[in-house]
């Protein structure tokens, strides 16, 4: 019987620690969402279908996940797919 309870908290801890690993990163005020720019499992957030949320994108520079970056700084971040970009890039 203690052994089963130890085994269900423990299924119940690794639920909740993951489910805070992957929810947003707090707003970052003075900071821009900038996408296409985060590696894979680096993202603070936003990565469509098969993802949850930050540290979650399956690829390097996907155009659906974003990153904070200092303010006016997003599209100057050159990446081997291309520039950063404030709103969400189709096709990458």
């Amino acid at each position: 019987m203690k052994i089963a309870n130890i085994a269900i908290l423990g299924a119940a801890a690794a639920l909740v620690s993951t489910a805070a690993a992957a929810s947003p990163v707090k707003p970052q005020p003075g900071k821009d969402k900038c996408f296409g720019i985060s590696l894979a499992g680096r993202n603070d957030c936003a990565a469509g279908a098969g993802t949850t949320c930050a540290g979650t994108a399956k690829k390097d520079y996907a155009g659906n996940a974003w990153k904070y970056v200092a303010r006016g700084t997003c599209a100057s971040i050159k990446t081997p797919k291309g520039n950063g970009s404030l709103v969400a890039i189709n096709g990458r």
